[in-house]
């Protein structure tokens, strides 16, 4: 496995990292026994960076999570906690806190179910619109002096918060969305999370599956699945999207590889920098994303992937209108 220097003060990490948040949430039903074992795989295949957060079936993966840790050394595994979202015991999304206070208990609380004495790196899912970012990262640095969290991280906030952010404390990464079909981050956010030497951790390098070559019309959604409010994931925005997937998947055969290996690729093509959150809950859908590992993306290649999934392509806002008023990083 390749590693990465996850900003220019954090840790050394694996090339790919582990999202875990399908194991216990959002994308319906999954199985227990499958998850652990893809958690297994994940760390025998040298993947080091396990991200998870808080709110991921209130507080179900953490524990998951701490299960599995109990099976690998501790010492080997970098974990990203994300907090602050709010959500009722049916699983609704009720808002964000952000408070200094808040954010102490939310800690204890992770760090218990985690089994675990500290967290690697440490950071709110957004922000909260009612706590100064200051206020909310000068609570964490002092998490940091104490020794209960290592780095400090932030997720899907804008230029302007990052560099507020980064005047209180150094930050390692900005965990954000980014695929093919996501690419809002390249006019402002990523100049400058370069310009400040902060990695990226990207999730939803396959939207949620949508551009993994999987994802069919009649896939349907199960449960307490978040596609079945995903505006990409509905009637004509479907259409467009799966039309763009047909098109990435004649280049990937092309070159003898998968389409989501394709996608994949081309996150981490994007620079060292960059480190791809694999969501994988099952061991297959694991290894065909690890095989993105060995993908080389030529000039010819990029112009082929750049035809088939022109820039801002994509039918559909990738959340649903009332959570993207709460993205910092949208506005």
């Amino acid at each position: 496995m390749k590693t990465h220097h996850l900003g220019k003060t954090g840790p050394v990490v694996s090339a790919f990292g582990l999202g875990c948040m399908g194991m216990s949430d959002m994308y319906g039903p999954s199985d227990r026994a499958e998850s652990l074992a893809t958690f297994d795989a994940a760390v025998e295949q040298g993947m080091t960076l396990i991200d998870t957060g808080d709110f991921y079936g209130m507080g179900h993966n953490e524990m998951l999570i701490g299960e599995a840790l109990k099976r690998h050394r501790r010492e080997d595994l970098v974990l990203s906690v994300k907090t602050g979202a709010l959500r009722d015991p049916a699983g609704a999304f009720l808002g964000y806190d952000s408070r200094p206070n808040a954010i102490k208990n939310f800690l204890a609380y992770s760090l218990k179910r985690l089994g675990v004495d500290h967290i690697d790196i440490y950071r709110p899912s957004r922000l909260d619109p009612s706590v100064p970012i200051e206020d909310t990262i000068g609570a964490i640095a002092q998490m940091v002096q104490a020794g209960y969290v290592r780095h400090i991280g932030l997720s899907e906030v804008g230029a302007e918060t990052i560099r507020r952010a980064a005047a209180v404390h150094p930050i390692v990464d900005l965990q954000i969305e980014y695929s093919l079909v996501s690419r809002g981050i390249e006019a402002q956010i990523l100049p400058t999370c370069r310009e400040l030497g902060i990695g990226i951790t990207a999730y939803g390098v396959l939207s949620r599956g949508l551009i993994s070559g999987h994802w069919t019309k009649a896939s349907g959604t199960t449960g307490r699945d978040f596609r079945a409010m995903s505006p990409r994931f509905q009637g004509d925005n479907l259409d467009a999207n799966l039309a763009l997937v047909e098109a990435l998947r004649v280049v990937a055969q092309a070159k003898g590889v998968t389409t989501a290996q394709t996608a994949i690729a081309w996150v981490a093509s994007r620079g060292d920098d960059i480190v791809p959150l694999i969501g994988a809950r099952r061991r297959d859908r694991l290894a065909e994303a690890l095989g993105a590992l060995e993908v080389t993306l030529s000039a010819q290649d990029l112009a082929a992937i750049e035809a088939a999934v022109p820039k801002d392509a994509a039918a559909g806002t990738r959340y649903a209108e009332a959570m993207m008023a709460h993205l910092d990083s949208e506005h």
